[in-house]
Order: C-alpha cells, then sequence, then structure tokens
C-alpha cells in the first residue's frame, strides 16, 4: 500500500521540502513585543460607531470583487498619485506573492538585500524561482556596489526593498535605490509596510519610473487583524498583475472596515505619532544598558545585540518573565545574538527595559 510519504515524495515540489512553515509563536498570557502590532486599541467610541456600520454588511452576496470604494478612500488618505494603477491585497503578503507568480517564468530571478522580510525568500523558492540576497554592508545599510554588481549579473525580474527594512529598522539611501531603479531591468518593489514610522517614502515618485512599484498595508497602523494590502504602480504592470489575483480576495467586513477606519485615520496617525515618541524613548534606554547595541530605527521595533552567545539566554529568560519578543539567531549571519522588539505603550517598553537589565 502507497503510504503518504511515498505519495509526497513522489509529487511534493522538492524546494517546498526543503522549507520550513513560517512560524507564529503563542503569545497567550506574555507581553506581546514580537509582531510589530500597533499596542493601541481602539477607543469604545470608535468601536461602537464600527459596529454600527457593520450591520449593513450584506453578508448573504459577494463583496465588491474590486473594492472600489475602499480603493477611492486608500487613494485619497494615502496619496497615491491619480494616474497609478492599484491592487489590493490580503495583507501586503498576499501582494508579493502576486507579484512574484506574474513573473514566475523559467529563468527569472528575484532579488533583495539580506537581512530582510524572509517571505520574499520564502515565496520565491516556493514559486520554483531563484532566489538571490544580497548581503547587506556595515551596519545593515544597502551595499550599492554589490547591489549594482548584483543586478548586473543575475538580470532579476523584482527587486524587493523594504523600506524601512526589516528587521533592521533603517532606512535604506535614497540615492541608491533611484540609481537601481534606472538600472534595474525588471520591477523595483519598495515595500513600505512602516512608512507610519518613516520620515521618507517613494510613493510620490510614482510615475517617474515604469518599473517602480510601492507595497504599503495597514497592518502596523492598527488594522493587523484585518490584513489589508496595497500594491501601487504603473497601470501596464498592475493590469498584469492583476490577473494572478484570486476572485473576492478582500472580504466584505474587510472593505467595510478599512473604509470606516480611514475615515477615522486621524485617530490612527495620532497612535502612530505616540509610538514614534516612545521608540525614541526606547532607543535611548536600551542605548544605555552595558553590553547592548541598539540600532537606530525609522520602524515601529528595534533591532539591537546582546553581548556574545547571550541571545538564546536572553530572549528564554524574557520569554520566562512573561515578555514575548523576536530572537533573530539563526536567521542571517550578521544577526548573530540580535533581538527584535516591537515598541509598545510606555509601561510594556518599562517592562521590557527592566527585565532585560536584569538578565545582561
Amino acid at each position: 500500500m502507497t503510504s503518504s510519504t511515498d505519495r509526497i515524495d513522489r509529487f511534493l515540489a522538492p524546494q517546498l521540502r526543503a522549507l520550513q512553515a513560517y512560524h507564529v509563536p503563542p503569545a497567550a498570557g506574555l507581553i506581546k513585543l514580537d509582531a510589530m502590532e500597533n499596542p493601541y486599541s481602539w477607543p469604545d467610541w470608535l468601536l461602537n460607531d464600527w459596529l454600527d456600520t457593520l450591520r449593513n454588511a450584506a453578508l448573504n452576496r459577494y463583496p465588491d470583487p474590486a473594492a472600489n470604494a475602499l480603493k477611492s478612500r486608500l487613494r485619497d488618505v494615502l496619496d497615491v498619485p491619480g494616474p497609478a494603477g492599484m491592487i489590493l491585497g490580503n495583507g501586503s503578503d498576499e501582494l508579493i506573492q502576486m507579484i512574484i507568480q506574474a513573473v514566475a517564468a523559467s529563468g527569472c530571478v528575484i532579488m533583495a538585500p539580506e537581512p530582510t522580510f524572509v517571505m520574499y525568500r520564502q515565496l520565491t523558492v516556493v514559486a520554483g524561482l531563484d532566489f538571490q540576497g544580497v548581503p547587506l554592508g556595515a551596519d545593515f545599510t544597502l551595499d550599492k556596489d554589490a547591489m549594482i554588481e548584483a543586478v548586473a549579473a543575475h538580470q532579476p525580474a523584482v527587486v524587493f526593498l523594504a523600506y524601512p527594512n526589516n528587521p533592521t529598522g533603517n532606512l535604506f539611501d535614497r540615492e541608491a535605490i533611484e540609481h537601481l531603479l534606472s538600472c534595474a531591468p525588471g520591477l523595483v518593489v519598495l515595500d513600505e509596510a512602516y512608512a507610519p514610522f518613516a520620515d521618507d517614502s517613494f510613493m510620490g515618485d510614482l510615475g517617474c519610473c515604469d518599473n517602480l512599484l510601492v507595497l504599503r498595508t495597514l497592518s502596523k497602523l492598527g488594522l493587523a487583524g484585518v490584513r489589508l494590502g496595497l500594491l501601487a504602480g504603473d497601470a501596464g504592470w498592475l493590469a498584469e498583475i492583476e490577473k494572478t489575483r484570486l476572485p473576492y480576495n478582500i472580504s466584505t467586513l474587510d472593505q467595510l472596515t478599512g473604509e470606516f477606519a480611514l475615515e477615522h485615520y486621524a485617530v490612527f496617525e495620532e497612535q502612530a505619532k505616540s509610538i514614534r515618541q516612545q521608540r525614541g524613548e526606547l532607543l535611548g534606554r536600551l542605548q544605555s544598558l552595558p553590553g547592548v547595541t541598539a540600532y537606530p530605527s525609522a520602524a515601529n521595533f528595534i533591532l539591537f545585540r546582546v553581548p556574545p552567545e547571550r541571545g538564546g539566554v536572553v530572549f528564554e529568560g524574557l520569554k520566562s518573565g512573561g515578555i514575548l519578543i523576536k530572537n533573530l539567531a539563526g536567521s542571517a549571519p550578521s544577526l548573530t545574538d540580535c533581538l527584535r522588539v516591537t515598541v509598545g505603550k510606555p509601561e510594556e517598553n518599562a517592562a521590557f527595559v527592566s527585565a532585560l537589565a536584569s538578565l545582561l
């Protein structure tokens, strides 16, 4: 009798078998500072108005397949240029997958500097394409010369650039990115997931280069549970990428919630302002701890390095004390003894720093 293992060996793509599934650790009962979420819940008055909006949802009907009302609201609030095309996704992860699927021809290369968001590599390998990572330079800056050489050598169909970068938190040099745009043979995708916490964006540059696409998500702003992402750029490119989108990928509830939240965008902007302020204070506290190297961040998290061979011990010690952050050990050689902490509420940040100091 044929076993499931035999069938898997016969039919499953070998590159898929070699991968590990993306792991999300349980966080019940812990101070959750591992996933770059907005720590602030919605005020009661906003929740009540939102529930009134949802009462009008026609759940017996399919959602608007084009999500036109939501797109219009996103275009206004996020300052998407008028001529730019737009696609919505179930989070920006789905949009990354759609971009890769759209260029999934034999021999295509996908490229990104590393360390960076792990799903660029993961989704590329799943699609059966070649992923080329280019190591970041000192202090996690973009190595312009290495990137240019790699682009010339591999002729990538897509270059992904997280802006700010995850997990390092820094904004890459704008002039280096502009140079990449001019010499890249294919798409250059600026993944601006953390735009609410940064002081720069390429959204206003859309139209200057037909190979520039910009990704955004509402997850980091305060709607992580809604799963809503946006891809904007050249209308011709987006018309082709649209062919990979599954019908009705944005649910009725997500569309209504997104529209409602964007009507009250000032609430989330104020929360983002508070997070930016707390980020500065948290960075200063981390930099004052002996043996800790904390890196400046333009996102809602901070990367820091602890003394040699202490990364795992510190992570487990924090977890035992009720605080969950991200252990980056093993993800890249340059991240040895590095951990990443999301900026939380003031009391959460204080508890984290106190616990960390006791473990050093």
